[in-house]
């Protein structure tokens, strides 16, 4: 990639950081974006840990669900280290609850952390991209965007949005040299997943036709493949990575 800068969200992150890993070994310069105050979000330590395994990365903090502290970041990001080529947007939480019994702070919170921040990001940068005519724009969804989740409806509801708004964003770039795709993922492994009960985490897997969670570097694999500059006909794609837990 010649040394494109990408930016990450979530990128220090379990998956992220395999996203961020992946992309650098594609010849791209990485900035992980991270939530101030969250434990993953320790800006020296993820960068001295990424330099031990010979990776030379960016951290900053960003709280991607404000649209202001994200337009600081990114013309901080343009100012000092360049212009931004590609976007992966894998930030997100969950606050699960029933219908019956989610508070509208639940749902607003998961909406404007999974959805608002994608319309953030994306605006800070889509104007850039066209305007040079490169720009790679991976979204990071999920299964349960796919398919619903009993208890997620306001994560299903903000990653099915997702996909909605990369269709959009994939048609308005098109000409421009501008890809955006979203990535799908099932359950993978991760310190969230593995500290679910060992019994669900069976009754998971048992509904995975592979046998098995999938890993972050196999994510992250397929969002440097979508961000390549050789992947230019493959815009407005949901690529489903879940083994075949969910087809169609």
């Amino acid at each position: 990639m010649n040394g494109r800068i990408a930016v990450v969200t979530g990128g220090t992150g379990t998956i992220g950081t395999e996203i961020c890993k992946h992309l650098a070994a594609s010849g791209c310069r990485v900035v992980a974006l991270c939530l101030p105050g969250m434990p993953d979000c320790r800006l020296d330590d993820w960068e001295a840990a990424r330099k031990s395994e010979g990776y030379t990365m960016h951290a900053l903090g960003c709280n991607v669900a404000d649209f202001d502290d994200t337009e600081k970041t990114f013309k901080k990001i343009e100012n000092e280290i360049g212009p931004v080529s590609v976007l992966v947007n894998a930030a997100g939480i969950t606050r699960d609850a029933a219908l019956r019994k989610m508070s509208f702070e639940q749902w607003r919170a998961v909406l404007s952390a999974n959805l608002d921040s994608v319309f953030n990001t994306t605006r800070c940068v889509i104007e850039g991209m066209m305007d040079r005519g490169f720009g790679r724009i991976v979204n990071i969804s999920s299964v349960n965007g796919q398919k619903g989740q009993f208890g997620q409806a306001n994560y299903a509801a903000s990653k099915a949005g997702m996909h909605g708004f990369t269709m959009s964003v994939a048609r308005e770039g098109a000409r421009k040299g501008v890809t955006c795709n979203t990535v799908s993922p099932g359950y993978i492994e991760s310190p969230m997943i593995m500290a679910v009960p060992e019994e669900h985490r069976a009754k998971i897997v048992a509904e995975i036709p592979v046998g098995r969670f999938g890993k972050p570097a196999e994510i992250a694999r397929l969002v440097a493949f979508l961000a390549a500059e050789e992947s230019a006909f493959i815009t407005g794609a949901d690529v489903s990575i879940n083994g075949g837990q969910h087809m169609g």
